[in-house]
């Protein structure tokens, strides 16, 4: 095929993929009464999960603190088209996010007419992991660090004169980010894994800048999360994790590139 041929493919890829994410955005758009009331805003209520177990820790334990979001956040809208912007930029998210896995699949579609027979069978699955370890960083970001940025931002008060009127635009926009950057981070050990394929990362190389991935690794957490202490560590956890699992399958890679050779 020709430099204009593949632009011709590709760009059927990306269509078929937008009407996914399209068709999924309107479905979200119409049900907008569970995108809202059940997971938009829930994390703000009491009886938000991650809340009632926080709470339910903080009693055993005896430690108050625990019992984040006690009190029900009240949400404002300053802006004559405020909420209706917001719904169409929450299915939008919604529907990226619900049509992720087609849309690896549309690329998996793209680049796999140019890999040899053992290339694509040691990718075989790679729609599934890189889907799966999507979903999950999206679910941490959502259980675990929104509640805990709502409970830090939405409280805080730099003086008793000042009172808090959380307008719903910040709100949203809080909710979406860490989310979906959470999700985005969580693909790690898949950029890994193809950097590794192709040479350009080595164990060697990982366990050399470890240090400095550390480094890293928290001015991007201080990035994502809100500026508090807490939720940077829950942020930095699981990405050092991720980092580790990363030079366990670069080490794997480069043992099966060593027999093959």
């Amino acid at each position: 095929m020709s430099f204009l041929d593949h632009l011709e493919e590709l760009r059927w890829h990306l269509i078929r993929s937008f009407a996914a994410i399209l068709v999924f955005a309107i479905a979200a758009f119409i049900f907008k009464d569970i995108i809202f009331d059940r997971i938009i805003l829930a994390p703000k209520l009491p009886g938000f999960y991650t809340n009632r177990m926080l709470c339910k820790l903080g009693d055993l334990v005896n430690a108050p603190v625990l019992c984040i979001n006690s009190e029900p956040l009240n949400i404002i809208n300053i802006k004559m088209s405020g909420q209706f912007t917001t719904h169409i930029v929450i299915s939008i998210v919604a529907g990226f996010i619900l049509g992720f896995p087609y849309l690896i699949y549309e690329l998996w579609r793209f680049i796999k007419p140019a890999l040899y027979k053992n290339e694509r069978r040691h990718a075989r699955g790679g729609i599934y992991y890189t889907s799966f370890l999507f979903f999950i960083g999206v679910l941490f970001g959502y259980y675990i660090i929104v509640p805990l940025s709502v409970q830090f931002l939405g409280t805080y008060s730099v003086s008793e004169e000042v009172t808090n009127q959380i307008d719903l635009k910040s709100y949203i926009s809080i909710v979406t980010s860490v989310s979906l950057a959470s999700g985005i981070i969580f693909e790690l050990p898949v950029l890994v894994y193809f950097l590794s394929k192709t040479g350009l990362v080595t164990p060697r190389f990982l366990r050399k800048y470890r240090k400095h991935s550390i480094i890293a690794i928290l001015i991007l957490s201080a990035i994502i999360t809100p500026p508090d202490i807490f939720s940077q560590v829950l942020v930095c956890v699981p990405l050092l994790l991720l980092y580790e699992v990363g030079i366990v399958i670069s080490k794997r890679i480069e043992k099966k590139q060593e027999l093959a050779g």
